[in-house]
């Protein structure tokens, strides 16, 4: 079992930066990749961006890429999602999850955690 647990959210402005955490606890949370997805009012679940276990690979959704880096700390059980540029279009539910093997889709995880608001201001 792994439990998550999201931090850092916020409100922001047009440009502004926010790093994302994603703190794990369960025996084997440093051995699951970790994704992040996100979800506006009224649309649909996103999937941003995945970790796998060992950091060694990464994988971008096309509207974060160059502007969002995910990362993690195994030492830490913990999982960031660094987000630089931000624009309104960004504002949703971030919403960690982890997974045997992560992918872009949510079925790929079995473990999910509750969110953290991300509202881009203009």
């Amino acid at each position: 079992q792994v439990q998550l647990v999201e931090s850092g959210g916020g409100l922001v402005q047009v440009g502004a930066s926010l790093r994302l955490s994603c703190e794990a606890s369960g025996r084997t949370a440093s051995r699951h990749s970790v994704g992040w997805f996100r979800q506006a009012l009224g649309k649909e679940r996103e999937f941003v961006a995945v970790i796998s276990w060992s950091g060694g690979s990464t994988y971008y959704a096309d509207s974060v890429k160059g502007r969002f880096t995910i990362s993690r700390d195994n030492d830490k059980n913990t999982v960031y999602l660094q987000m630089n540029n931000l624009n309104p279009e960004d504002t949703a539910v971030y919403v960690c999850a982890a997974g045997q093997y992560g992918s872009n889709r949510a079925e790929s995880y079995e473990y999910w955690g509750q969110g953290t608001q991300v509202t881009v201001s203009s």
